[in-house]
C-alpha cells in the first residue's frame, strides 16, 4: 500500500523520524511506525510526544489489541516468551503491560480488536482501512447455529428463527440444510420469512454506521433454530448476501450444520 514501515522504532527517534519524512527525505509519501511494550519505561514518554507531533503533523494513532483470553492462546500456541516480564506468567504480564499502553490508547484514532480476525481476515481489513483512509470497514459474521447445542459466547446480536415453518418436518427436506436450494425455497415461501428479511436488514443497515461511528471492527450476528441445519442457515446466508450488496464485508458461518 505504499507504507514505509519501521519495526520497533525508539521512542526518542520518533520526532527525527517525523522532521525527515516530512523534509521529503527517503522519498516515501506514506510511514507506518510500530512501538509497542518492548519499549519499557520509555513508553511514558509517548503520549505527550504524540500530542506534540499532532500539532505539526498528519498522524493517525493506531492501537491494537485482543481479549485476554485470545491472547493466553497465541501465547499458548507460539510458546513465545512475554516481552513484560520473564518473571511474571503471561496473564500477569499481560495485565502489566495493558495498564502501560492505557495512556496510549486513549489517543488513539482507530482501535482494532483483533480477537475474532483470523490473519486472512485481519490482512483485509487492514488493506481496506488503510488503502482509503475516509473508509471504515467492519468485518460482519453471520452465524446459524441450533439452541439445542447453546447460543454462541461470542454473538453481538442473537435472533431467534424458531418461529418459521421448520423443513425438518417435511420428510422429503429432512436430510438436506439450508444451503439446499429446496429448503431455501421452501422457507422462501412463507410471507412471515420475506417480512422477517425485510425488518432485519433495515434494523441492521441501520444500525451498522453507528457501530463503526463507535470503532468496532467484527460484529458476529446470530441466528438460531432448533437443531441450527435448516432455517438459521437459509437466513443467515441470506442476511449476509443482503450486507454483502450493501458493499459491507461479510463472512458466513454454519457452527452445527453437521450436527
Amino acid at each position: 500500500m505504499g507504507f514505509y514501515c519501521v519495526d520497533n522504532l525508539p521512542v526518542e527517534l520518533i520526532p527525527i523520524f517525523a522532521e525527515l519524512h516530512a523534509a521529503g527525505e527517503g522519498g516515501f509519501a506514506r510511514a507506518a511506525l510500530l512501538v509497542d511494550a518492548r519499549e519499557g519505561d520509555q513508553l511514558k514518554k509517548l503520549p505527550p510526544l504524540l500530542q506534540h507531533l499532532r500539532l505539526i503533523h498528519p498522524i493517525a494513532i493506531v492501537f491494537i489489541e485482543a481479549a485476554e483470553d485470545a491472547l493466553l492462546r497465541r501465547y499458548s500456541e507460539t510458546r513465545r516468551p512475554h516481552p513484560v516480564g520473564q518473571h511474571l506468567s503471561v496473564r500477569e504480564s499481560l495485565d502489566h503491560e495493558r495498564k502501560m499502553m492505557a495512556p496510549i490508547r486513549k489517543l488513539a484514532d482507530v482501535v482494532i480488536d483483533t480477537s475474532k480476525f483470523n490473519v486472512h481476515e485481519l490482512r483485509h481489513f487492514i488493506t481496506e482501512r488503510f488503502r482509503n483512509p475516509e473508509k471504515r470497514p467492519m468485518l460482519i459474521s453471520c452465524v446459524s447455529f441450533g439452541y439445542r447445542y447453546g447460543v454462541p459466547s461470542d454473538a453481538d446480536l442473537v435472533f431467534d428463527v424458531r418461529f418459521l415453518p421448520n423443513p425438518h418436518f417435511v420428510p422429503s427436506l429432512r436430510r438436506f440444510t439450508g444451503q439446499d436450494p429446496k429448503v431455501r425455497s421452501y422457507i422462501r415461501k412463507f410471507p412471515q420469512t420475506a417480512e422477517f428479511l425485510k425488518r432485519i436488514e433495515g434494523l441492521l443497515v441501520y444500525l451498522m454506521p453507528h457501530y463503526i461511528g463507535e470503532g468496532k471492527s467484527y460484529l458476529t450476528i446470530a441466528f438460531g433454530c432448533t437443531g441450527g441445519r435448516h432455517r438459521s442457515v437459509m437466513l443467515a446466508e441470506s442476511v449476509s448476501e443482503a450486507l454483502s450488496k450493501r458493499g459491507y464485508s461479510t463472512k458466513v458461518v454454519h457452527r452445527d450444520i453437521e450436527k
